[in-house]
């Protein structure tokens, strides 16, 4: 999503529509080169349906985290869920677009023209770059910055109190995403250097994740949860239909994650490419649902549902940052590995008594690892060094900077409930009501 380097759109054509077998037969010169405004068209209609489809992922995240988290805590996981939307849709237009795409932008300038268009209204303009339209790119990358703060939102359900979570997002959202989003599609330095993240494995999914984790080391675990003998008590979600809901909508989504980070679909090539990008984002899925139900049936003599979903969206991870080049089988073994390392993180974490409530960190944080890393053997332009390189100052700056604001809220203001009110569960102590009202629990 680099947007320094020139579209393709308007450079390729588009053939005209046969009418006779004559004419399907006709030599290539028979295309037609597409206008300006035509490609302008199509690059904003694939901003703007890539956007919504994006969106929607904020539903499948709600859903998700609704069904795996205990029903004592389903309305207070539904509110974060669109409040950080919220809260991101302000973050981004008053400060965090400007940062990652800086431009001619500066502070002085935003200050002293604060309530006027010209100055922080990204959309007042009619183009942007001439390829499509302000609006829609505002709006396309509103919904990643909006992505990563759902990442954290799971990890650190059930203890954590909503202000200060609320706050979280504000810096998160305002200032850590753009800033090092930045770095690589605001033409940054890792895009100098040659780092390559197509949709955001790791400026998007790893980030969320080592966010995620720094939150889950300073919050703690969830009370009763890692006994003293080393064993583990298993907290089963609420309602695994929500759930599985909330994984389908969100593979949905992914289609506009991936396939709109094209940024172009004004000629052939860029059309064909967005449906090879369709093909192997949606086969990547499939191999991470699979390799979890494989992984999990050996491991366990029995398959799990929750690993199975997890797989799902590991392999979607997974393939976020390449999903163009690979061939179909490549993107199968690469969403593979995803679903399989989401398997095996999971009780490596529980050893380490670091409780992610939704299992976000071995989803976004390691296959996000994992799907960048792996760039270079598909990718011939890119290389394993410099790979590495993106991935380590992004993981380092995102995980140190939010260790240190979850560190200060905790002095300040506290970030964990009361150990009464966690066991009443926040719908409660938070909320002051219920989402499964006329359900009594049995004594």
């Amino acid at each position: 999503m680099n947007k320094t380097l020139p579209l393709i759109a308007s450079l390729g054509a588009l053939a005209a529509f046969p009418a006779t077998a004559q004419e399907a037969a006709a030599p290539v010169e028979a295309a037609v080169a597409v206008s300006a405004d035509v490609a302008y068209i199509f690059n904003t209609l694939l901003f703007l349906i890539g956007g919504f489809l994006v969106m929607w992922m904020a539903a499948g995240f709600a859903m998700l985290e609704a069904g795996l988290v205990r029903s004592k805590n389903v309305t207070t996981q539904l509110f974060k869920n669109i409040s950080l939307f919220a809260i991101a849709g302000i973050m981004y237009w008053l400060i965090g677009y400007n940062l990652m795409y800086p431009g001619d932008w500066t502070v002085a300038g935003w200050i002293g023209e604060i309530f006027s268009p010209k100055s922080i209204d990204p959309v007042a303009g009619a183009v942007a770059g001439d390829d499509y339209s302000a609006g829609s790119d505002f709006f396309f990358q509103l919904m990643f910055c909006a992505t990563t703060a759902s990442i954290v939102s799971g990890t650190l359900a059930e203890r954590v109190k909503l202000w200060p979570f609320l706050i979280f997002t504000v810096v998160l959202t305002g200032l850590i995403y753009p800033i090092e989003a930045s770095w690589q599609w605001g033409g940054g330095w890792l895009s100098e250097i040659g780092f390559s993240d197509f949709a955001g494995s790791t400026l998007v999914h790893a980030a969320g994740g080592f966010a995620a984790l720094a939150g889950a080391i300073v919050l703690g675990a969830r009370t009763g949860k890692y006994r003293a003998d080393g064993r583990q008590q298993p907290m089963p979600g609420s309602n695994l239909a929500l759930a599985t809901l909330g994984t389908f909508i969100l593979w949905l989504g992914w289609f506009g994650f991936n396939g709109a980070s094209q940024l172009a679909i004004g000629s052939i090539n860029d059309a064909a490419d967005v449906s090879r990008i369709f093909v192997n984002t949606n086969m990547a899925a499939s191999g991470g649902a699979v390799a979890a139900i494989i992984v999990t049936q050996l491991l366990y003599g029995k398959i799990d549902l929750t690993m199975v979903l997890n797989g799902a969206l590991a392999g979607l991870v997974s393939i976020t940052a390449e999903p163009l080049t690979p061939t179909i089988f490549a993107s199968i073994l690469i969403g593979g590995v995803g679903g399989a390392i989401a398997v095996f993180v999971v009780p490596m974490l529980d050893k380490m008594k670091i409780d992610d409530v939704v299992g976000a960190i071995p989803v976004h944080l390691v296959a996000g690892i994992w799907g960048t890393m792996i760039v270079p053997a598909t990718n011939p332009d890119t290389s394993y060094v410099t790979q590495a390189i993106g991935v380590l100052s992004i993981g380092a700056f995102v995980f140190l900077i939010s260790l240190a604001v979850w560190t200060i809220l905790k002095v300040t203001m506290g970030i964990r409930v009361s150990k009464e009110a966690e066991i009443s569960g926040l719908d409660i102590s938070e909320m002051g009501m219920e989402a499964y009202p006329d359900f009594v629990q049995a004594k």
